[in-house]
């Protein structure tokens, strides 16, 4: 996953904001999923924003979370409540024994299958491996992957966030890096930015290995938790990648956040459940199948471009097959010995 750039900001007393939406416009923290703290003082901030002064763009709502361990409310505002997909990692050995037999495996299979996994900093030579990492597939999880065919400097960039407290966890097969991880600590709690195993090596199991070693990180560190995004999004259940995270040990913590209704028409849309998004709104039935249709349209399109460069033959083939005599024509008898 990137970290978005192309949303407006707004500086209120030091606090950076980011704005999204375009009917609703939601106000929240900058890359809050990645800050080390909280939003300070929320109070200040919500009657900031609701004074009547120009801002561009004015946010409709502004929402903020809380972060772990804190998962009692600290405030009044309007809650709903966030589904944190989490690990504990004060044990890697009693992590371990708590998970399946099946996933274990699956980290053994990968140390005889000649991975080896390290920690590593950014530099040049890893950039040209995530490079070819993230060129191995178009699609991921049934989408489009949208760090497919970026540059050298494009790819620099992506990874440069957040340097000063990021570890680069590397799974490599002799010189070939078949996955790596991204994880950024936010004082007690580790957090997952990137996770990409190559998919043309699956066989070798390095999302396990990837995730064996963040513990291990996370443990000599001190830190509390690893997180990896949302357990649940919205109503959204069951799909592969919730699947993968039980899996390998990740739970789901509630904490807090609040929507502040900072507009009539932010009030209106919070009592209509609008702000929550269409997964938010959806049943999972639908949106299970709206994954589908997405699923098959990529495949129909994959399919379609892979008949098309096999009519787009080169020159040559096509004289070769020009050459060739067609069935029933006169052609000089062969040997007693060549005939089959």
């Amino acid at each position: 996953m990137g970290i978005s750039k192309a949303a407006p900001v707004l500086e209120i007393d030091g606090k950076r904001l980011i704005v999204k939406g375009r009917w609703i416009k939601i106000a929240s923290p900058e890359h809050e999923e990645w800050l080390e703290s909280e939003l300070g003082d929320p109070e200040g901030c919500v009657a900031k924003l609701k004074q009547p002064v120009p801002l561009r763009p004015r946010p409709d709502i502004l929402t903020f979370a809380q972060k772990l361990p804190a998962t009692q409310p600290k405030y009044t505002f309007p809650i709903e409540w966030d589904s944190i997909a989490a690990l504990p990692t004060s044990s890697h050995k009693v992590w371990w024994d708590k998970l399946p037999q099946e996933t274990r495996k699956n980290v053994r299979r990968s140390q005889k299958r000649g991975v080896v996994v390290t920690a590593d900093r950014l530099h040049d030579r890893l950039i040209e491996d995530l490079v070819e990492l993230n060129n191995d597939s178009p699609i991921r999880q049934g989408r489009r992957y949208t760090h497919y065919g970026k540059s050298v400097e494009q790819v620099k960039n992506d990874q440069s966030s957040f340097a000063d407290r990021s570890a680069f966890i590397c799974a490599y097969c002799g010189e070939e890096l078949v996955g790596y991880m991204k994880i950024v600590y936010r004082g007690d709690v580790a957090s997952v930015l990137h996770l990409l195993p190559k998919a043309s090596q699956q066989d070798k199991r390095p999302a396990n290995a990837l995730i064996n070693k963040a513990v291990e990180l996370c443990e000599a560190r001190g830190v509390a938790y690893l997180t990896f995004g949302k357990f649940n999004y919205g109503n959204k259940r069951d799909n592969p990648l919730r699947e993968f995270k039980v899996r390998n040990g990740f739970q789901e913590i509630l904490v807090p956040r609040f929507y502040v209704p900072l507009t009539p028409w932010g009030a209106l849309c919070m009592r209509a459940k609008l702000h929550r998004g269409l997964i938010g709104i959806l049943p999972h039935s639908l949106i299970t199948l709206g994954g589908k249709v997405r699923a098959k349209w990529h495949d129909c399109v994959k399919f379609l471009r892979r008949c098309s460069s096999m009519l787009e033959r080169p020159n040559r083939i096509r004289q070769m097959e020009r050459s060739i005599p067609p069935a029933g024509s006169k052609t000089p008898d062969l040997p007693q010995e060549s005939r089959t």
